[in-house]
């Protein structure tokens, strides 16, 4: 993974307890500690008081108010969702964080375009003002954000740059960038060309990230679209059938590899259409895993099969990827995206008690593609959240 953001980061800070004697709310042990920034995998333990991680080692000695012991499975960071939609009220694919993203293992979740400047102050009072899961916004460029089944782009007049503007800067600390998409779905008869032209004048005068959502190559050129984007964008549901993701003839798009090189970064964005197994794997051919794992899960996918972060996770794992990249990416590397590492996405002393235990199940089960296609392969499961030093029970 070539980009700045990704590298010469290292923190060593796991280590044996002294042994003296010290009061915990809370003491996990398990069977493998992991931490990518530490570079950890170890039997051990995380000891938690005020909501705080204070010891991480093989010997903790001192008494807690509570004691759990998982031999068998992985204690990790909080998972981080880059790309979903956590929303309480409005937006149409909406979900309730802390019931379908908490409980399943995502202490951090990133609202992809959920709220636009007009339904801003109800998603902060809804959402990320009573959830648990912490929750950050990409604003969406349009006004509307997804409160109607149109496409948020299909009046031009709703990429309202001044009045997104004017909402970052009044709530700047709940808002990480700009979510702009330039499908077709999003755009109709929009052309795709004036909403990125004005989503990267937001972003200019915000001094924020866009997430972007790429058009596919045959209505505008990979080349054209990427070399507007800067370092430190993010192009999601990059793994979508052609000509809508990032291979092309079953290679990876010659853009692609050079966009990366200047420092944007690529996302899953798994979604109901946007992760095809022939896809991911001419991508791993070519040397090219995702920066991020993310799930947009949305309203649609709560009748279906259970879509969580960590089925998506596995299903990247069955088709190529290591086991340190694939947990790099849920944690690490989102944390440092979203400008919050190292509080979450290590587990290092004095950072925030966000953690995940997930048993890696051995026997095989059916995971699915957007296509419907099939691999047979083992999957992570959650057994508990703790976020803040709160225990959530999957």
């Amino acid at each position: 993974m070539a980009n700045g953001i990704l590298d010469g980061m290292r923190e060593d800070c796991y280590y044996k307890s002294s042994c003296q004697m010290t009061n915990f709310d809370l003491l996990i042990h398990a069977g493998r500690l992991i931490c990518p920034t530490a570079h950890l995998d170890n039997p051990g333990s995380v000891a938690i008081r005020d909501g705080r991680i204070v010891e991480i080692g093989q010997e903790i000695c001192g008494t807690a108010r509570q004691s759990l012991d998982f031999p068998d499975a992985i204690l990790l960071p909080g998972l981080i969702d880059l790309h979903a939609h956590p929303a309480n009220s409005y937006s149409i694919y909406g979900v309730e964080p802390d019931q379908h993203m908490l409980m399943r293992g995502v202490t951090t979740v990133l609202s992809q375009g959920d709220a636009g400047s007009e339904h801003l102050d109800q998603f902060l009072h809804e959402t990320i003002g009573v959830a648990k899961t912490q929750v950050r916004l990409a604003i969406n460029l349009s006004r509307i954000g997804e409160s109607t089944i149109g496409g948020c782009f299909e009046n031009l007049a709703d990429a309202d740059v001044d009045q997104c503007v004017t909402a970052i800067e009044r709530t700047r600390d709940h808002i990480w960038g700009i979510a702009v998409n330039a499908s077709r779905f999003c755009c109709r008869n929009t052309d795709p060309r004036d909403v990125l032209r004005r989503g990267i004048d937001a972003a200019e005068q915000t001094e924020l990230p866009l997430l972007y959502g790429l058009r596919c190559w045959h209505d505008w050129s990979f080349e054209e679209q990427l070399d507007q984007l800067r370092p430190g964008d993010v192009v999601t549901y990059c793994f979508r059938s052609e000509p809508f993701g990032i291979v092309k003839d079953n290679r990876i798009h010659p853009a692609v590899p050079s966009a990366r090189d200047k420092g944007i970064l690529f996302d899953v964005g798994h979604g109901a259409g946007s992760f095809d197994f022939s896809v991911v794997e001419a991508a791993f051919h070519d040397g090219f895993p995702p920066d991020t794992i993310s799930t947009d899960l949305q309203l649609r996918h709560l009748d279906g099969p259970t879509h969580d972060l960590p089925l998506v996770m596995s299903k990247l794992r069955a088709v190529g990827m290591t086991e340190n990249e694939v947990l790099t990416a849920v944690t690490q590397t989102p944390a440092r995206v979203l400008g919050l590492h190292p509080d979450i996405g290590s587990l290092l002393t004095d950072t925030c008690a966000d953690l995940t235990l997930l048993r890696w199940n051995e026997q095989p089960v059916d995971l699915i593609d957007t296509q419907s296609s099939t691999r047979s392969a083992p999957r992570w499961e959650t057994l508990l959240t703790v976020r803040g030093g709160a225990l959530f029970h999957a």
